[in-house]
């Protein structure tokens, strides 16, 4: 059966994807020096086919970002860059699991922060109960798609790094349906990464238990889709979240060795893609002791 404690394995390569998407998001407030540093940062980050060597430097850009929110503390866009990039780095480099829950509160706090100063509704988020809380998300619009994003990603890290807390776990309904709402107000431009996330949230836990496997497999088809099967990690969660957990060996093993024999290559999407290439080399090692 899959469980939350391979969630974190399983968005690791999802996470990565969104870090350009958020980073030039405070382009606005700073010098037009620091705003082409957030860009070429960014698309180099992106397009590194070294994971390393974003691990060891990503650390004195999380830095930055701070110091950058020292001057600008209420900033929904800053804010939400910074919990994009501390998210991401606890999610896939952040080996200590105490170091990674620090890092994902970090995120989410910032999240919660940028969405609350862009939304007054989501200040109130906090213990609601979920049937009020999902009559708050229609207030939502496209001008809070990237505070929304921001959010819904920190606050998925934040799960993974907290997965023996039962309060953390209880958050996933909600970032479903906040995400589900941000497909409604986005602009399409990220729908694929989105489309993956929902996947994976869908094939958590099996029928018996309340998972919805079908829905996770057409949001993971969607995924596929929209990249035209350039988006490794869409694949590595298909295969990972969908058929593992109804044991379609045949369907496991023909999407991964797609992954491995494609070219990780691909402006705004290489480090993705290596990622997603390694994982899924550890997926088909394990494969015949799991099927």
């Amino acid at each position: 059966m899959n469980t939350l404690h391979g969630l974190r394995a399983r968005i690791s390569v999802l996470a990565i994807a969104v870090v350009g998407l958020h980073l030039t998001g405070c382009a606005s407030l700073m010098s037009s020096a620091a705003s082409g540093l957030a860009d070429n940062l960014s698309a180099a980050v992106l397009n590194q086919n070294d994971p390393e060597t974003v691990r060891d430097g990503a650390p004195a850009y999380l830095l930055l970002l701070d110091s950058f929110l020292e001057g600008s503390p209420d900033d929904p866009a800053l804010l939400s860059s910074a919990a994009t990039l501390y998210a991401t780095y606890g999610t896939i480099f952040a080996d200590d699991p105490e170091r990674a829950a620090r890092l994902t509160e970090r995120a989410r706090d910032y999240s919660t922060t940028a969405l609350c100063n862009s939304y007054k509704a989501s200040c109130e988020w906090s213990g609601m109960l979920f049937e009020d809380y999902q009559r708050t998300l229609g207030g939502l619009r496209e001008k809070h798609a990237d505070v929304v994003f921001a959010h819904g990603l920190a606050s998925l890290a934040y799960i993974t790094a907290h997965t023996d807390d039962y309060s953390a776990l209880a958050l996933l309904p909600y970032s479903e349906a906040l995400f589900e709402r941000y497909l409604e107000i986005n602009d399409g431009t990220d729908d694929g990464a989105v489309h993956t996330y929902l996947g994976v949230l869908n094939t958590l836990i099996p029928p018996a238990l309340g998972g919805d496997p079908e829905k996770g497999r057409v949001h993971f088809e969607q995924a596929i889709e929209i990249s035209g099967g350039r988006d490794l990690s869409a694949k590595v969660a298909f295969a990972e979240g969908y058929a593992r957990l109804l044991y379609e060996r045949e369907l496991h093993d023909r999407l991964l060795q797609e992954v491995l024999a494609s070219d990780p290559e691909m402006p705004g999407s290489t480090l993705l893609n290596v990622l997603a290439q390694r994982q899924a080399v550890v997926l088909l090692e394990t494969a015949d002791d799991y099927f």
